[in-house]
């Protein structure tokens, strides 16, 4: 069983950055995928950002390409998302998810509680 916990979301101004973690328990962790999802208000959940389990591959959505980045630490059970030159319509909630199926088949077995990231103009 794993259980994973976001945080780093908050208020920020246009432009600015913030870094969000996903911290796992577990021991199988390190040989999971790991996703970022965001999800605004009225708005279907929309994918962001997947590194495998070694952390030698990562894959950014278009939306975010060249702002946001994503990295893990396996010694910590942590997965980072860096987000830089962050825009309103960035503003949701964000959530991580992990599972052995997830990039190949798009299958994340395990998902965490959400951190609300808000950007003002």
């Amino acid at each position: 069983q794993v259980q994973l916990v976001e945080s780093g979301g908050g208020l920020v101004q246009a432009g600015g950055s913030l870094r969000l973690s996903c911290s796992a328990s577990g021991r199988t962790f390190s040989s999971y995928d790991v996703a970022w999802f965001r999800q605004a208000s009225k708005k279907e959940r929309e994918f962001v950002a997947a590194i495998n389990w070694s952390g030698g591959s990562t894959y950014i959505a278009d939306s975010v390409k060249g702002r946001f980045t994503i990295s893990r630490d396996n010694a910590k059970n942590t997965v980072y998302l860096q987000m830089n030159s962050l825009k309103p319509e960035d503003t949701a909630a964000y959530y991580c998810a992990a599972g052995p199926r997830g990039i190949r088949y798009g299958e994340y077995t395990y998902w965490g509680q959400g951190t609300q990231v808000t950007v003002s103009s």
